[in-house]
């Protein structure tokens, strides 16, 4: 079984995140994300979703706990972190591929 708190702190790491960084990515309260690590309470889902968006995850991959996630996980996951043009950009290419396939 998965350590919440653990793996949070696990991609908080990976990314060299302070808590406070973690709770201004996340927009989730700087007393929250204290209270959450300091008397070990579990967040809510709202509160672990909001946590997971910030990784650019989902809570999928956040449960994954080290098995492979496959490619349109993956592929969704970067997605999710482009912006408006970017992901306007990739439909278009995808879009195309897609009348190829045809």
């Amino acid at each position: 079984m998965i350590d919440v708190l653990e793996r949070i702190n696990e991609l908080r790491r990976e990314r060299g995140w302070t808590i406070y960084k973690l709770a201004e990515e996340s927009m989730v309260a700087q007393s929250t994300m204290s209270n959450m690590f300091t008397r070990k309470t579990m967040p809510s889902l709202y509160t672990l979703n909001q946590i997971c968006e910030a990784f650019g995850i989902t809570m999928s991959e956040f449960f994954n706990d080290g098995v492979e996630v496959s490619e349109e996980t993956r592929l969704l996951s970067v997605f999710r972190e482009l912006d408006g043009k970017d992901r306007r950009t990739i439909l278009s290419i995808a879009e195309v591929l897609r009348k190829n396939e045809k």
